[in-house]
């Protein structure tokens, strides 16, 4: 497996879950290396934006900031080493994060089922981008998939950030709850249209204001909160911003 690194090891911490349905809810996080999309404000562009690519980061006009040395920022691990440093915590919930972690779907499989070995009690999450359907092993082990679809606010191509059968390949499943990024009242239209293109249903709908710091996400929340008591949407702070700040593992 290709994890991001953090320090001497591998980027594998517990923390509480900071956004989403299981907001809140003590987890181990398991960062993988990779993404198949580059959003012009992603929180861990560590795992995407290296040396040689052409990618754009709001960061770039920031003193100090540049692309990343791959060497610098991957560890390659075994499922089972993973899953040693897991167990070490002690805590049965895992998410599977990134970059995009269903590019190394296999080595998903495999680490969760090394775990299950341990047991049936263990809960897996994967933050996914929703570009990728997973396969039928993967869809039999995961317990829910929190699937952030993401709009023009990225700044990417909408062929390359969004792809309807997938999502509603996902939805079916029964296990996704899809999270969407919002910066101003223009997502919500876009936000509608792709929920009728790609049958997902308003129930399994999560929103969170864009921000790495309190106060660019309190320049959101409070009006956004307010369009989801409308629409009948949830709402999602970022639970880690406002306790940790914009930092690796936490």
């Amino acid at each position: 497996m290709k994890l991001a690194r953090l320090g001497d090891g591998a980027e594998i911490f517990h923390t509480l879950q900071g956004e989403g349905v299981s907001v809140g809810a003590p987890a181990v996080f398991v960062r993988l290396s990779h993404c198949n999309l580059h959003c012009i404000w992603c929180d861990t562009d560590h795992t995407w934006n290296f040396e040689g690519t052409p990618w754009k980061h709001e960061k770039d006009g920031v003193a100090g900031y540049a692309k990343h040395r791959k060497e610098d920022v991957i560890i390659a691990m075994s499922a089972a080493e993973v899953a040693g440093i897991v167990r070490g915590f002690g805590c049965r919930r895992v998410v599977l994060t990134g970059g995009e972690p269903l590019l190394q779907e296999a080595a998903l499989v495999e680490l969760m089922e090394e775990l299950r070995g341990d047991g049936a009690d263990w809960v897996f999450e994967i933050e996914t981008n929703g570009t990728i359907l997973p396969g039928a092993d993967f869809l039999g082990a995961i317990s829910q998939m929190n699937v952030s679809p993401k709009l023009a606010n990225s700044r990417m191509s909408e062929e390359l950030r969004l792809k309807p059968m997938v999502l509603s390949g996902l939805a079916v499943t029964g296990k996704a709850w899809f999270k969407f990024v919002v910066r101003d009242e223009r997502d919500i239209g876009e936000i509608r249209v792709l929920l009728e293109r790609a049958g997902i249903p308003e129930e399994r709908v999560i929103l969170m204001p864009e921000g790495r710091t309190v106060e660019v996400l309190d320049h959101t929340a409070q009006w956004l909160a307010e369009r989801c008591q409308d629409l009948g949407f949830r709402f999602s702070d970022r639970l880690h911003v406002r306790l940790w700040g914009d930092r690796r593992g936490v």
